[in-house]
């Protein structure tokens, strides 16, 4: 088991299971034997826990993919691709420690219990269902025997076909962690170490399989493949993390990327400028694109995929000190005016992201202007302002109304409230000389709030100072990238970790960090994970929506 650093929980189940062997070398009475069942029993709960929390990931996975399939479908597909062969590396595990319970007890042994698991079948993209036993290790007779196991896992070789499977797992597993993230590869490799015990003054190196399975009795073979599997599902929890993770650590943090035109008005008076910001939907602000107005010409390239390029020498906008980037033309003739471009972003692997735009304006004369203070969307649940006017009539002769909702006049300005997602329009009216005259129409794009980020200690996730996490006293929810000041309330949620190879949760029933959550965190060691999951807020509009895990590494 000298392999390395390894975690409080694996050292704990190292060590005692080296004390218990060492005893029953000894011939210490069957009472140690029976020190093994509950290590056994302890062991089997923690891998279902890791079982039950390992499904949350992957459900994760399923909502997401219904916001952005094409973003996370990658990373679903591996995640689902390490779900098949854990599954089936943990049944295969399963299957020798009945084989092997089998030929000390008999086939129709007392201690296994007919069960139906099931495994995730990677090519039908479901689980299928196998038949299997589970084993009550108090019901075992031949505990003590130790030729039996090593009949099947040392001369017929399945130990060594153990751990060849093993070693296909963590290869596979590690070849899915990129470079940037040493200490999770350090982790899996650990956890799956299948190294040869080293030769000492007295004895030559011996192989993993005969280390762990030769002349050992059959409760403690038993027990060591409970942990292997336990090993297996701790690595699955941590590699899906990790791949769920790097949904968002791609080239542009955002669920889809989309150029947009933000006009002040599409409409003009002649002599006028026209203002329009080109934004990304949702981006990232530690990046500006790169933006060239022209004729947009789209070429398709020898492998399927589209590209895009500025016919001529294209014009090119920047952003200014406010992060906003504005082109600008002058209205000197009444009209029609298209004009496009591309936004260029770079990803962190050397390619571009390009996205094509385009947009028109008309030039005429006195019309109405209608613009949203803070963007040409609208939000349910809160109040949208929008300034309305016309050009050479008073404010008080000037009428508003929408649909999907209601606008009404504030002061100066308007305030629209949308009822539903979709598009609302919003319709001005001026009396002139003594007739009311429809002035315009502006659509705009009506959507729910996003959803805020969960934060403790003002982080969503990674490495944390044990005492900087137990000295925080709520966890908070925040709006990023967001225009309106919304307040999201936090409701409920739980904190969970693995204390001494057992999973712990502890609840809370508002924002507050409970005590008993400060002591189950207080408790922890370096390297442990520990989970804020179930987090559950209510937004203005008195919805309860539920926010994604944050996981923290204990530094």
């Amino acid at each position: 088991m000298g392999h390395g650093k390894e975690t409080p929980r694996q050292k704990m189940i190292g060590m005692m299971y080296l004390v218990l062997t060492s005893m029953l070398a000894l011939n210490v009475s069957k009472d140690i034997l029976d020190a093994f069942v509950l290590v056994d029993e302890g062991l089997f709960k923690t891998t279902t826990n890791f079982g039950v929390k390992n499904e949350g990931t992957y459900a994760e996975f399923e909502k997401q993919m219904a916001n952005s399939a094409e973003k996370v479908a990658p990373w679903q597909e591996k995640a689902l691709a390490v779900r098949s062969m854990s599954d089936q590396l943990v049944e295969d595990m399963q299957q020798l420690k009945i084989e092997i319970v089998q030929l000390c007890d008999g086939e129709d042994a007392e201690s296994l219990e007919a069960v139906t698991r099931k495994i995730w079948d990677k090519s039908a993209g479901k689980h299928k269902e196998v038949p299997s036993f589970d084993i009550v290790d108090s019901k075992i007779s031949a505990k003590d025997n130790t030729d039996k196991p090593a009949q099947v896992m040392i001369l017929e070789k399945k130990g060594e076909d153990l751990k060849s499977k093993i070693i296909a797992f963590r290869e596979y597993v590690s070849s899915l962690v990129a470079d940037k993230n040493p200490e999770v590869k350090e982790s899996i490799l650990k956890s799956l170490d299948t190294s040869n015990a080293p030769a000492t003054e007295h004895e030559e190196e011996r192989p993993w399989e005969v280390n762990y399975f030769e002349h050992v009795p059959m409760i403690a073979v038993v027990t060591m493949l409970t942990k292997l599997q336990s090993d297996v599902r701790n690595v699955e929890a941590e590699i899906t993390q990790h791949l769920l993770s790097a949904i968002d650590a791609g080239a542009i943090k955002v669920n889809k990327v989309e150029a947009l035109v933000l006009a002040q008005s599409n409409y003009i008076l002649q002599g006028g400028t026209y203002e329009a910001r080109v934004i990304l939907a949702a981006y990232d602000s530690l990046q500006t694109p790169d933006i060239f107005i022209g004729n947009v010409v789209t070429k398709k390239l020898p492998d399927g995929t589209v590209d895009y390029e500025i016919a001529g020498t294209p014009q090119t906008i920047s952003y200014d000190a406010s992060g906003k980037a504005v082109f600008r033309a002058s209205a000197n003739s009444v009209g029609n005016f298209k004009w496009g471009g591309i936004l260029r972003m770079l990803n962190p692997d050397g390619t571009f992201i390009k996205r094509p735009f385009s947009a028109e304006y008309q030039v005429g004369k006195a019309d109405a202007v209608i613009s949203a203070t803070k963007m040409n969307v609208f939000y349910i649940g809160v109040d949208n302002p929008v300034s309305i006017s016309v050009s050479g009539v008073p404010a008080e002769r000037i009428t508003a109304s929408m649909t999907n909702g209601s606008l009404v006049r504030s002061g100066s300005a308007w305030v629209a409230r949308p009822a539903k997602s979709g598009v609302a329009t919003v319709s001005v009216t001026a009396n002139i000389d003594g007739q009311n005259k429809l002035m315009g129409k502006q659509d705009y794009r009506v959507k729910t709030v996003p959803n805020p980020v969960g934060k403790v200690a003002g982080k969503s996730g990674g490495k944390i100072d044990k005492a900087t996490l137990a000295a925080q006293m709520a966890v908070v929810a925040e709006m990023e990238n967001f225009d309106f000041d919304l307040k999201f309330r936090v409701t409920e949620f739980t904190v969970s970790a693995v204390v001494k190879g057992f999973t712990q949760s502890k609840a809370s029933k508002s924002s507050s960090i409970t005590a008993d959550q400060k002591a189950l965190i207080n408790g922890l060691t370096k390297n442990s994970k520990v989970y804020f999951e179930d987090i559950k807020v209510v937004g203005p509009d008195g919805s309860v929506r539920e926010l994604p895990i944050i996981g923290f590494t204990i530094n």
